[in-house]
């Protein structure tokens, strides 16, 4: 584990709110000079506590309107078929192994519960490997982001 001071987590707390944020803006908000703030960032990616800088896709604006997550048990001799399988369905936007009473818990997006219920049972359930899942349809989804603030 790498270590991290006060100011590192104050800024990755700015960054993972808004990784569009300037380091100026960044700067005058923490009250920290601009061009530490700089390199501190540039430190942080290169300790590779920053991976990357990104977007966030409105899925909905896009029309994909359903999410569901499904477990999924499966042969384990048959794993690494599975994975490559569901990896090939666009729909399939993260695969997670899990401890529990499933295996695997895939997170799929469609524009509607008729897309939904093809994908799941015509696209899931045909995988060579696939011995049964249970689907969840989120309903409504509340988030915040990680709060990355100094030890007290």
């Amino acid at each position: 584990m790498t270590k991290v001071d006060d100011l590192d987590m104050i800024i990755l707390s700015e960054l993972s709110q808004d990784a569009n944020i300037s380091v100026p803006r960044i700067s005058k908000k923490i009250n920290v000079n601009s061009s530490v703030v700089y390199s501190r960032i540039k430190r942080l990616v290169k300790r590779k506590l920053i991976e990357r800088f990104t977007i966030v896709v409105n899925d909905r604006e896009l029309g994909y309107t359903v999410k569901a997550l499904t477990g999924i048990n499966m042969d384990s001799k048959m794993r690494d078929n599975v994975i490559e399988e569901l990896m090939k369905i666009p729909e399939v936007r993260e695969i997670s192994e899990v401890t529990g009473r499933f295996d695997i818990i895939v997170t799929m997006y469609a524009k509607n519960l008729d897309e939904m219920h093809r994908l799941i049972s015509e696209r899931l359930g045909r995988i060579q490997g696939v011995q049964r899942s249970e689907s969840f349809i989120e309903m409504k989804r509340t988030t915040k982001p990680m709060p990355y603030k100094p030890a007290k």
